[in-house]
């Protein structure tokens, strides 16, 4: 089975949609916040649920850095 397997460099793999990774991480960064909003009484979930969405919001701006300066 692996004999018969072509082998790709990750240079000849299908780029994965840009417009949908940014969509998906909207998404999520929306959804993180959203949770902001319930009965909890305490502060350490929204310190953890704000730092989940930085990280994402950085995933899309890092991106987005990348490939403006073409190295990516």
């Amino acid at each position: 089975m692996a004999a018969e397997e072509q082998i790709l460099s990750p240079d000849q793999r299908k780029p994965t949609s840009r417009k949908a990774l940014y969509s998906a991480l909207t998404v999520g960064i929306v959804i993180n916040l959203a949770y902001l909003f319930g009965n909890h009484q305490g502060w350490v979930e929204d310190f953890f649920l704000l730092l989940t969405a930085t990280i994402l919001l950085a995933v899309i701006v890092t991106d987005a850095w990348l490939v403006k300066a073409g190295l990516r």
